[in-house]
């Protein structure tokens, strides 16, 4: 990619090009305006740490501040979407990258990294310091469920075609960097079961279990009864048709309702990328729901993308992409446990496994994009083309991490002797 930039940077100007109604009274080939465009432009890439990217103006001039040749080149169509970056940064790049008011030449992943770990461009936290940030959505029960259908309830057709053969939405294990995401998906599976020491005959409840995997994965391998809660009515729907094909719809119970409302009593209780939609100001409320249910030699993890210190979402992503989310701190989780009296068995962060399972995505995602843009338009090819590649370079450099927490009672002795005895499925 980094020669196809140079390439272009090394023609000569592409001349102007008409106005839009966005536009302010300036023409696009007067030097006063260039004058100014430039200033703003390299005004933007001095707070961006002058990396090696270089921006096309409106009127076809290229910006640069980097020592070294730019590896990516952004276009900027318009004058309005110049200043807005400076002024919205995270709103208006999105904005104008889904609408083709922006143009990337060069891989947009690299672009994402090569801003700074601390000012990345979709994600991070120089975005969200400067002005642009929004109020995070609620997240009652009513909110939750309009939030959820926003995003899982997109189709699933279009989650089909980029996700792997269980249609499993979240962060995959792979054992080594080269198996497949099938290979990686179904491990996760494992590991999560064997992290919980489940037995056959035991009761799992599970809080947000997308399309069925997990829940049908506990109860086929390790003999388990599992409630599984989900506000997703085409998720829901579609498990309960996987269970029955499967012939598990005696042991596993699909129920569409919200972690609030969840009853019985469980060995073992595992949530899997929800908690990135509960809100931390339902952490507690959340404790207390576990600790209602849990037995008193039971366990529970909770596996969910997560922040090195607390923050907020990316405004566009939690705007357009992901309303409501909100990951949190490792300090933010204890406050779901430690009220409870529960004590923490073992922490692993699988960051680097959620970006290579967010290539497969995007690697996936790009050979269906022509079927995409049919199911929706392309501005919508393009929102999801860049929240999956600011994915990618937010988990590389850490402003993302994905956590696994592993809890019990304190009194609970019944446990893996050591953490290899959970890796390997051995017992003490």
């Amino acid at each position: 990619m980094a020669s196809t930039v140079t390439d272009q940077l090394t023609q000569p100007a592409l001349g102007t090009r008409p106005l839009n109604e966005n536009n302010d009274e300036l023409r696009a080939d007067d030097p006063s305006r260039w004058s100014l465009e430039r200033r703003l432009a390299e005004l933007l890439l001095d707070r961006l740490g002058r990396p090696p990217v270089a921006i096309e103006l409106p009127g076809g001039e290229t910006v640069t501040l980097a020592d070294t040749p730019p590896e990516v080149l952004v276009r900027i169509r318009n004058h309005r979407t110049l200043w807005g970056l400076l002024w919205q940064p995270s709103i208006t790049f999105g904005e104008a990258y889904r609408h083709g008011r922006i143009e990337v030449v060069g891989d947009l992943v690299r672009l994402c990294e090569l801003v700074e770990p601390t000012q990345d461009m979709t994600h991070g936290r120089f975005w969200n310091g400067v002005r642009g940030v929004t109020r995070r959505r609620p997240t009652s029960p009513e909110a939750s469920r309009q939030n959820i259908h926003r995003h899982y309830d997109l189709g699933n057709d279009f989650y089909r075609l980029w996700l792997d053969e269980q249609l499993i939405y979240t962060c995959a294990y792979f054992p080594t960097p080269d198996v497949s995401l099938e290979e990686a998906q179904a491990a996760k599976l494992d590991l999560v079961c064997r992290k919980l020491n489940l037995k056959p005959g035991q009761q799992v409840i599970e809080a947000g279990c997308g399309w069925g995997a997990l829940a049908l994965h506990m109860a086929r391998h390790y003999g388990v009864r599992v409630q599984a809660y989900n506000i997703s009515h085409e998720q829901i729907v579609f498990a309960r048709d996987r269970a029955k094909a499967a012939g598990l719809a005696d042991r596993v119970e699909f129920i569409e309702d919200d972690w609030r409302n969840m009853t019985g009593n469980c060995d073992a209780f595992v949530s899997v990328g929800m908690l990135e939609h509960v809100g931390p100001e339902n952490y507690r409320l959340l404790g207390q729901r576990i600790n209602d249910v849990l037995r008193p030699h039971g366990s529970g993890l909770i596996h969910t993308i997560g922040r090195d210190v607390p923050g907020n979402m990316d405004c566009w992503v939690e705007k357009f992409i992901f309303p409501g989310a909100a990951p949190p701190s490792l300090g933010q989780m204890m406050e779901i446990l430690e009220p409870q009296g529960f004590v923490t068995l073992d922490v692993e962060n699988l960051r680097l496994h959620y970006a290579k399972t967010l290539e497969h995505w995007l690697s996936r995602f790009e050979e269906h994009a022509d079927e995409i843009q049919e199911m929706f338009d392309e501005s919508f090819v393009r929102a999801w083309r860049l929240y999956l590649s600011g994915s990618i370079a937010t988990f590389r450099k850490a402003g993302l991490q994905l956590f696994q927490v592993l809890f019990t009672r304190s009194a609970n002795n019944d446990i893996p002797w050591t953490r290899r005895a959970t890796e390997t499925g051995q017992q003490p």
